[in-house]
């Protein structure tokens, strides 16, 4: 029960917030956890979590701008442009 509760508290706090916010809250979390888990130690965790939340914030806003779409050049590399 009190991981339900957990659980519904920490959706609800995020209900609120733009997809930016949402996107490095959960990157971090997941950050957290895998790199905690793959060392073995809280130095990883931290790692993993600021490495997670970037991430999850580059994705979160490149989903705020209405009308334009993630695309990838020959090379690779990630550019933002009106959709098709």
């Amino acid at each position: 029960m009190k991981k339900v509760i957990l659980i519904c508290a920490l959706v609800g706090s995020l209900a609120s917030c733009t997809a930016t916010e949402k996107g490095t809250a959960i990157g971090a979390g997941s950050g957290a956890v895998i790199g905690g888990l793959v060392t073995d130690s809280w130095g990883g965790a931290a790692v993993g979590a600021v490495a997670g939340g970037v991430a999850g914030a580059l994705i979160g806003r490149s989903t705020e701008r209405s009308g334009y779409c993630v695309y990838r050049d020959r090379n690779g590399r990630r550019y933002e442009a009106r959709c098709r």
